[in-house]
């Protein structure tokens, strides 16, 4: 069979916000529109008659397990569908890397897995939310595309690489040094590089393993920073309370203070998981002969701390 149907699922987010005057791009309150009437105000893809579904209604810096838990059996069920050519997710911008990430590490899909989101509620007089969706749905209908993908402001970015790098300008998201895997023009692919490929030797978990989990029972992993001054405290203190990983943003090319250093080795030899990655926006930590902490495989601390729980739970 063809494939033809495009799934757009709803998560909310700044891209579903409202505020009351439409010059406040700040002064709004995300998710509050719902993914029907935000496709509905679009007439390019009202005609393309897109399968549409609320899965939750949340601004994205409250994203959860259980809402990961659900958007990932959800997407599991709709690429299985011989019909569904890929899938739409619309969702907040803070932590839009995080589940594009979790989605890659756990699906790993042949499809493609579009995420996309708004620096602007749905009110404002120029809002980028509906200028967003329609490119993603570019992207969700190419040949060839695969993966999960972020695309924002026309840009498209790996789940792997992609990171919010600006707190109000509409072009939000960057890839590092690795850049954009290409960008969406009237409509149109250009792609720079090749579609991203799973790493699944890094973190795959079947996605009954997390099905089978309450949110509860997901393995515990912190972050902390190494910093001028920075101590063991902390560490101590999680590491008493059970916990069972801690990522460290460290600096640089993954250096740590000396003191936190110590503390994260005591918590190594008690069998608590520890991993470095770098605090840098570019960049990752190349593994040293000396080095006694794990570095993170390239990943930014948000996504080591994932991959870190899904390595927990397999």
């Amino acid at each position: 069979m063809t494939h033809q149907k495009i799934v757009i699922l709803g998560t909310g987010g700044t891209i579903a916000g409202t505020a009351q005057n439409e010059s406040d791009h700040l002064g709004y309150v995300p998710a509050q529109v719902g993914i029907g009437e935000l496709i509905e105000a679009i007439p390019a893809l009202r005609a393309a008659s897109p399968l549409v579904e609320q899965l939750a209604q949340i601004d994205s810096k409250d994203m959860s397990f259980a809402v990961w838990t659900r958007l990932a059996l959800r997407v599991a069920h709709f690429l299985a569908q011989d019909e569904v050519q890929g899938i739409v997710i619309t969702h907040g911008t803070d932590t839009l890397e995080e589940t594009a990430y979790f989605l890659q590490a756990v699906l790993a899909p042949s499809k493609p897995v579009v995420l996309t989101c708004a620096m602007r509620p749905a009110t404002a007089l120029m809002a980028d939310g509906p200028q967003n969706i329609v490119d993603a749905v570019a992207v969700a209908r190419c040949a060839g595309a695969n993966g999960v993908v972020a695309v924002c402001a026309g840009t498209i970015h790996s789940a792997h690489e992609v990171q919010k790098v600006h707190s109000y300008q509409l072009n939000a998201f960057g890839s590092g040094d690795a850049g954009p895997i290409g960008y969406v023009e009237q409509g149109n692919l250009r792609l720079v590089r090749n579609w991203p490929r799973a790493d699944v030797g890094w973190s795959l978990v079947a996605i009954e393993t997390i099905a089978k989990l309450l949110p509860s029972a997901w393995p515990r992993v912190e972050i902390l920073m190494s910093y001028a001054g920075a101590d063991g405290a902390v560490v101590r203190a999680l590491v008493h309370q059970g916990v069972q990983g801690l990522v460290v943003a460290a600096t640089g090319n993954g250096t740590v203070h000396q003191a936190l250093e110590a503390a994260l080795l005591e918590a190594q030899a008690v069998g608590v998981r520890v991993l470095r990655a770098s605090r840098c926006l570019n960049g990752r930590v190349f593994k040293g002969n000396t080095d006694l902490l794990p570095d993170a495989q390239g990943l930014s601390p948000v996504k080591a701390r994932i991959a870190l729980m899904l390595e927990l739970m397999g």
